[in-house]
Parts: structure tokens; sequence; C-alpha cells
């Protein structure tokens, strides 16, 4: 019979906004606190439930997806699982040793340097030196972070934080492995390298427990998901039905939308997206594209400084994440942007013949040394229609198989060894 590696029962974690943590306030701004309320000229701060009432178990060498939206709780989960923050009711059962990856920097001591934080960790974790001497060429190689090893990591940048830190929580074998989307600081490369470092952990029979907005790796990689929304569990199970049920409570806006500030992933913050317009091929916004029609998108970016070569990337993607194209600035010898602080606009004509379903636009703004200043995915949603705006070209629903349909020229079937005919008719009317 498997053995629980986490417990949860009845977790709730309750916040009051608008006061200081009670061990922040002094005696007299307590007793101030206490007149002020009993002569009625104070009203009782309101509450925010972070977590409410969520229990589940997770079995050893299980690979826990943890899903929801910004502010579902997802991450004050982890910090109670963690031991980083008490629950207000409830408890959390943890069995075996415990690695966890929640905030850039969490567990390292700024004064200290890279080599000595994984000795650290190394000796939080219950680690003897002998172990963590073993492992400690794999970590470094891993995090690629050798010329800066005997460097206080208080001047290492957010990237290179993690790439140690998650280095030494993977590296370290923990019995139980937790990884909030922290990892979104590092470069795309690095993701999927701890992408598929965690599979590794998982397949050697080791929990993980994995946040992400990345639902193809929560389905990829999961054996299971919990759904949390405003606090509370409401669904849990096969990873493929759970991210289906998070998809149809996403509320994507449609044509046009304002980014919010918590929509942004992951970023240095120098820029931000602020407006993105999907415009048909008659210039007027638009939710809905005919088959085979161009469109544009008009993005509005707010930089705080300049910033040469910088890279943008328009993605599409399913409902679901799963990136069907990707266009960059930079394609086909394209030139690089330069960004100059304020607001500015930036457009792009695409000329795909995406088939009928929906779909939505993700953004990264990037520098061309790799690091991301901005990355939104999921802006704003759309949908192919399955005839053309002009002549016949169309795709019946039950014959669409796929996402993008290249332009192709078809020749008339003939005996085999003789010249071909070519049919004259293209595949895509562009």
């Amino acid at each position: 019979m498997a053995v629980n590696a986490v417990q949860a029962e009845g977790l709730s974690k309750v916040y009051r906004l608008g006061r200081k943590r009670e061990r922040q306030v002094s005696v007299r701004g307590r007793a101030v606190a206490f007149l002020r309320d009993s002569l009625g000229r104070g009203s009782p701060a309101p509450l925010l439930w972070a977590l409410n009432d969520v229990s589940f178990e997770v079995k050893e060498g299980e690979v826990l997806g943890i899903i929801g939206r910004n502010g579902a709780g997802k991450s004050t989960l982890l910090k109670i699982l963690s031991r980083l923050s008490e629950p207000t009711h409830g408890r959390a059962v943890v069995n075996g040793r415990l690695g966890s990856l929640l905030e850039v920097g969490t567990g390292f001591h700024p004064e200290l340097t890279g080599r000595e934080n994984v000795y650290l960790n190394g000796a939080i974790l219950g680690m003897k030196r002998s172990e963590i001497d073993r492992k400690f060429d794999d970590i470094v190689e891993f995090a690629g972070v050798e010329a800066f090893l005997d460097t206080p990591v208080k001047f290492y940048s957010s990237g290179m934080y993690v790439r140690l830190a998650f280095a030494v929580s993977a590296h370290l074998e923990p019995d139980i492995l937790i990884v909030d989307e922290v990892l979104a600081v590092g470069d795309v490369a690095f993701q999927q390298k701890c992408l598929g470092k965690m599979g590794d952990v998982a397949s050697q029979g080791r929990t993980v427990l994995f946040v992400s907005h990345s639902m193809p790796s929560i389905k990829s990689l999961c054996t299971r998901a919990i759904l949390l929304e405003g606090g509370r569990l409401v669904q849990d199970g096969d990873p493929d039905n759970v991210v289906a049920a998070y998809l149809r409570t996403d509320d994507i806006p449609r044509g046009q939308s304002q980014v919010q500030p918590g929509d942004s992933l992951m970023g240095t913050g120098e820029a931000r997206l602020r407006t993105v317009t999907l415009l048909d091929s008659s210039d007027r916004v638009t939710e809905q594209l005919h088959f085979t029609e161009m469109f544009r998108v008009k993005m509005l970016v707010d930089s705080n400084a300049r910033l040469p070569e910088v890279v943008i990337e328009l993605g599409i993607s399913t409902l679901d994440g799963v990136r069907v194209a990707t266009m960059m600035n930079t394609d086909r010898g394209g030139h690089l942007f330069e960004l100059t602080p304020g607001l500015q606009e930036i457009d792009v004509e695409v000329d795909v013949t995406l088939l009928p379903r929906d779909y939505v636009l993700d953004i990264g703004l990037h520098h061309y040394s790799g690091a991301t200043i901005d990355l939104v995915e999921k802006i704003t949603r759309f949908t192919v229609m399955n005839v053309a705006g002009e002549g016949g070209d169309h795709y019946r629903p039950y014959e669409v198989r796929g996402f993008v349909r290249p332009d192709t020229r078809w020749f008339e079937p003939q005996p085999a060894g003789e010249a071909r005919r070519a049919s004259g008719a293209r595949s895509a009317n562009k």
C-alpha cells in the first residue's frame, strides 16, 4: 500500500488586509487600534482567505500539478507545505526530506558564496558533506555558474540565483521536491532543462509538487493535478480533465485586451505590455477571422528605459497551451528593435493559414542576450471560422486535423513515369 508523502487536512490561511502583522505592531499601536475600534472610529479590516479548507493527499512517487489563476492560493499552499508559513486552520503532514524552490533566493544566505550556499542547503536537508561532495560537480555544471561560484550570491542576477537554487534542490535528492513558477525567471532553454530534471526525479520514485501556468508541462510531467479557485480546491484527478476544467474557467478577453499587473508570468519588468488588439484584413478590431484571412496584431508597450536589441515574440497557441506558431521580428534576417522610454506601438502583420478552431495569443519581449523582459500568455482569444471570406475555400469541421495548413502545390493523378501535370490549384487562397 502506497504511503502518503504529503497530507493536507483542512488547510486554511487568512490575512487581515490593511493591518500590519502582529509581531510588527507595538503595544502602543495595539492600544490605539483597540481604542479606535471601541470608540467606533475604526472598522474591522477585511479578511482575505488565501486558502479555505483545502484537503488532499499525495502518495510517494506521485507528480502532482497544482494549477489555478493568479491569487488562487497556489503559492500560499506551497509555503505552508514547505514550513515557510503556518496555516490559520488545519494541518499539513510531510513525510520525508523536502527540497523546495518557491521564491528567488529562498534558502540562500546573501552574504555566502554560491559554493558555501550549496553546502549550507545540503546541511539543511540533513546530508553529510561526503554526499554533497559527490553531487557538487553535477550541481555546478547544471547551473552554469562556474565563473561565479566563489562570489557572494547577493551579486547574482535573478536568473543565476534560480539556476543554482534549482540545481541544489533537484540534485541533493530530497524525497519531496516542491517547485513554484519561479522557474519562469530563467530562459526557455533552462526551463526545458529543469522540466527534464524533474522528470528524472519523478522516474526515480520521488515525489514532486509542481505549480505552473504551462498546461502542456502539467499534462506531460504530472500523474495527477489539482485545481485551486479562490483559495478552494475545486477539482482533483487526471491532469487532462483538471486542465480542461481550468481552461473552461479561464475568462480570456476576445479581440482586444488590457494587460493587468498580474498577467505577466516572468521578466525583468524594464518594459511591460499594456494592450493587445487583433485586427482583421480591413483593419477592424475582431475576435473572428475567416479561413485564410491575414490579420494584424497591435501591441502597446510601456518601457522604463532605452532598451536596444529587443526581440518581440508573438506566439499562437491552442486553448490548452500547445504552441502552434511562433514569430519574431528577427525571422528571415529581420532587424532587432529598440524601445525608448514611454509608450510605443508595435504592429505585426501575420499571414498564416490557421485551421478552424479557437486560439490565443502569447507575447514576449526579450533582450537579444536571452533575458526575458516581459511575457504574457493567453492574452487575447480569437476564432478562425471554417469558411474563407471570398471564394470557395473552406474546411468542413469534421475534416479539421492539426492546426496549420501550409501553402502547397498539388499535381493531377497520372500513370507512373509520365511527366507531371500541375493541377494549377494551390491548397490555400492567398
